[in-house]
């Protein structure tokens, strides 16, 4: 009986026998998956198709195709900020690439400063002051249950409304003769000049350039690629040289002072070459019926980033508090019992462990920081939806095109914000023995 039970477990456990046959594909386990999985893609190629041929069959009808070669015609409108040459006479596809361009400096401002303020936020809201914790949750709950919209057009209209025009900034020989001051006045020691058309601030100069050239009709300069390359390699080789330090104090037990050293290596190599380049500062100045020289930055531009900076920092701020609550009481007290500070256990202890739980939801805001840029046509910030899918598209009447292009360029952008937040997230997470 044991035996013929024995051959019966045999038989019940082993893989049937034969050669493949079709209907292991819906039956057998081992393939239903990739059948499964097979279909959904023809499927889902199928629907593209359909979709494909549907448009180009209802484009035809119109007597339409899609062509991408408006993108050479001349523009025809002009763009006050442009951080490359542009006029008028200048290409659809450069008028892109100055919306573009637009698009990344709002993005890259209002990032930077939502992550120091909502950071800062966030770790205030913990704080054991009654009063400061308090605020803090105000400027959450407020600024984040407000539509960012309403906050865009909020503050342009303050700028715009409640600022002096330039020539209240003019001080006539009554004036002086009396006494008075004018109504509107610079900031910061006379080098800022804020008024209801926008704002003035100083430009850096070079007597001494390097020059340039001229890449894909993209002027590159030449001082500011060696300015960033020689930042570059002064903050590499301070790495370099804390690296050597922290291996000598592992060795020794003395860590080596290296404060001097690393100013020195920061600061003093750009400082001379900016010295050699002859650098200095042109401030703006009254001139006629408005300020000239320096930067000229639109009311837009700030409203934008002031807005998404206010908006997005209330999230970040959640995301630093929900990543330092979940780090254990006990690295405060174990921190605490060796002689840390607060400040310095933050830094050292609770900060560095909660980035695993913090970057993630920081990533989906730096992500929505980028699209929301777009809200700037509100006040009519040209960036790369207020020109490519703006002006452009109502000229030339390319919809379609317009649209392909536009969710190409934020796809693109997504995905290569993605990349690098997801690099720096493993490089921060937790390395297990």
């Amino acid at each position: 009986m044991g035996k013929h039970k024995g051959e019966y477990m045999t038989l019940a456990v082993d893989a049937p026998k034969g050669g493949f046959r079709i209907s292991q594909l819906i039956y057998d386990t081992r393939y239903r998956s990739y059948t499964i999985q097979l279909i959904v893609l023809l499927l889902f190629f199928a629907a593209l198709i359909w979709l494909l041929n549907n448009t180009v069959q209802n484009l035809a009808d119109r007597d339409k195709d899609i062509n991408f070669s408006f993108l050479f015609n001349r523009a025809g409108y002009d763009i006050d900020q442009q951080l490359i040459p542009y006029t008028n006479d200048s290409t659809h596809f450069r008028a892109l690439i100055i919306g573009l361009l637009n698009t990344l400096l709002v993005a890259v401002f209002a990032c930077t400063f939502a992550t120091i303020l909502g950071v800062t936020v966030g770790i205030l809201r913990l704080s054991k002051n009654w009063i400061v914790g308090r605020l803090m949750t105000v400027y959450v709950e407020v600024f984040r249950n407000v539509p960012l919209l309403l906050w865009i057009i909020l503050v342009f209209v303050v700028l715009g409304e409640t600022r002096p025009g330039p020539k209240d900034f003019k001080i006539t020989p009554e004036m002086t003769a009396a006494n008075e001051a004018p109504v509107g006045t610079m900031w910061f020691w006379e080098s800022v000049a804020v008024t209801n058309r926008g704002s003035n601030i100083p430009a850096p100069l070079l007597d001494r350039p390097l020059g340039g050239f001229d890449f894909l009709s993209i002027p590159i300069n030449l001082s500011v690629l060696a300015t960033i390359a020689v930042i570059i390699g002064s903050v590499m080789y301070n790495r370099a040289l804390l690296a050597r330090a922290k291996a000598v104090q592992e060795a020794t037990g003395l860590r080596p002072v290296t404060w001097w050293k690393s100013i020195l290596i920061l600061f003093a190599p750009v400082l001379a070459l900016l010295i050699g380049m002859g650098f200095h500062l042109e401030y703006p100045a009254l001139k006629g019926f408005n300020f000239q020289g320096g930067y000229a930055i639109a009311h837009s531009f700030t409203a934008l980033v002031l807005a998404l900076t206010v908006y997005s920092a209330t999230y970040i701020a959640e995301s630093v508090r929900a990543g330092i609550l979940a780090i254990s009481r006990g690295q405060s007290e174990a921190a605490f019992a060796l002689g840390l500070r607060p400040g310095r256990t933050m830094n050292l202890v609770i900060l560095p462990q909660a980035l695993r739980v913090i970057i993630p939801p920081m990533i989906s805001q730096y992500l929505n920081i980028t699209k929301n840029t777009t809200l700037g046509m509100a006040i009519s910030y040209l960036d790369l939806k207020g020109t490519l899918g703006g002006i452009t598209l109502n000229q030339t009447g390319r919809e379609l095109e317009c649209m392909l292009l536009m969710m190409m360029i934020y796809l693109t952008l997504s995905l290569m914000i993605s990349a690098v937040m997801n690099v720096y997230n493993r490089s921060v997470k937790l390395k297990e023995r």
